[in-house]
């Protein structure tokens, strides 16, 4: 496995909508796989992969609940409850954070590494992740709807370390 580089705001890659993933394939797998270990190392929540350039519909999130590390092929939100407010940042926008407006609870189907169905319904972190990650497949920003924007010190771990990705 390996560490790929995350892609930074303004690149368009990131300001584009992901293709939907028709056939899993070891590359897939692989960029899976890469995609987890690159979060893990940037001390994220979640990636998506547009942020490492690839514009097709996978999302690795860990929000260090029950749940661990998911990987999600074509991930769908099926369903939301509730509200959440809270800071949001991006490994992809580093130095900013803004405060977004979530559902407190979704649920998301989509396909496993190996292409069988999943199912997950997450609240809070995993659900502001779930949410931001697919958000990136669509080409949409935490910036673009946020209520406030913010900076915040690099060697700061603000909420960019808690609750973005």
């Amino acid at each position: 496995m390996s560490i790929r580089i995350i892609v930074l705001e303004p690149d368009d890659v990131l300001h584009k909508v992901a293709k939907e993933v028709t056939k899993i394939t070891p590359n897939v797998q692989k960029l899976l796989d890469d995609m987890a270990d690159t979060m893990y190392e940037a001390e994220g929540v979640g990636l998506a992969a547009p942020q490492v350039g690839i514009l097709k519909r996978l999302i690795v999130v860990d929000a260090g609940d029950e749940h661990g590390l998911i990987k999600m092929i074509n991930p769908e939100i099926v369903s939301e409850e509730g509200e959440q407010f809270g800071a949001e940042g991006c490994l992809s926008i580093p130095g900013l954070n803004g405060d977004v407006r979530r559902a407190e609870k979704v649920t998301v189907k989509g396909l496993d590494r190996d292409g069988k169905a999943i199912t997950v319904t997450a609240t809070g972190l995993l659900s502001r992740a779930f949410q931001h990650e697919i958000d990136h497949l669509n080409g949409v920003l935490f910036t673009d709807i946020a209520e406030k924007v913010y900076e915040v010190a690099p060697e700061q771990p603000g909420p960019n370390r808690q609750t973005g990705e």
